[in-house]
């Protein structure tokens, strides 16, 4: 049987350590601002938003929303943009994905300056994770590797396999992996034989939105297991891309849906907004 990553708690141990950092920066003046904006009324977006803006009242930040209509132009999004990057008040800019058809996201994220991209999404700090000289790290992945951090589990000489070759998540995961000294495959669709190479894995890192799509066959005895898919079922109930029943039994550690990999997003966004005022306010 294996252990379970408990996402919920380490989640919540950072964020008392961020609360405390915060009320110590406070005190001398200077109080985290995250700004977010959202365009459109995308019902997961708008939940994501409303736990960003709790998360961030529970630490202490000054949290500010904008919510644009659907019909926002490109200007008008960039111009917020801009008065964003201008405001000293706020330190991190966090603009929700996806956007609406007509706006180019790519325009409005290359617009956010890097010093205040917490996301870190921006090309300029995708190009600093590369060579591991950085100051924030996108939140999904470095969530996974404090969940590997905080369970004591050792990276470094490791087989990783990441499934999944997104930009936000299956290509910083497989940088992260490596700045840890693992030794990293990354695994898409079109790999051949996907079941072997997984089967190689000591730590299997998963992220490709296709619900209970990695099976107990997959999985090395002993592997890491980290399934950041989050996927609604059928009935209703939310599963990853991880069929828990028959991977839970191989694997030594393994984090749940939900209560894993989730929990930890929105802290690491709330670790970089802080880094961020902690660096604005030199």
């Amino acid at each position: 049987m294996a252990n379970i990553i408990n996402g919920k708690e380490i989640s919540a141990a950072i964020r008392a350590e961020i609360a405390e950092q915060t009320k110590e920066m406070t005190s001398r003046g200077i109080t985290p601002g995250l700004a977010v904006v959202i365009v459109g009324e995308d019902p997961a977006s708008k939940v994501y938003v409303r736990n960003k803006k709790r998360a961030c009242e529970e630490v202490g930040f000054l949290s500010e929303e904008y919510a644009l209509p659907e019909e926002t132009t490109q200007e008008e999004l960039l111009a917020l943009v801009d008065r964003l990057n201008k405001d000293e008040k706020i330190h991190g800019i966090l603009v929700q994905l996806p956007l609406p058809k007509h706006l180019d996201s790519e325009l409005i994220i290359a617009n956010i300056d890097p010093k205040k991209d917490v996301d870190a999404f921006h090309s300029f700090n995708v190009g600093r994770i590369m060579i591991g000289d950085y100051d924030f790290l996108p939140c999904t992945p470095a969530g996974v590797m404090e969940l590997l951090s905080r369970s004591g589990i050792e990276v470094s000489g490791k087989e990783c396999v990441v499934v999944g070759r997104s930009n936000i998540v299956g290509k910083p995961q497989a940088m992260l992996l490596l700045h840890a000294n693992g030794t990293v495959t990354i695994c898409h669709s079109r790999t051949k034989d996907l079941a072997s190479v997984c089967r190689r894995a000591d730590i299997l890192v998963v992220a490709i939105g296709k619900a209970d799509f990695i099976t107990g066959d997959m999985v090395k005895p002993g592997a890491v297991v980290i399934d950041v898919g989050m996927n609604r079922r059928e009935d209703g109930k939310l599963t990853g891309d991880v069929d828990f029943a028959t991977v839970e039994p191989v694997a030594s550690y393994i984090t749940p849906v939900p209560g894993g990999v989730g929990p930890m997003t929105i802290t690491m966004l709330l670790k970089n907004t802080l880094k961020a005022a902690q660096l604005q306010g030199k």
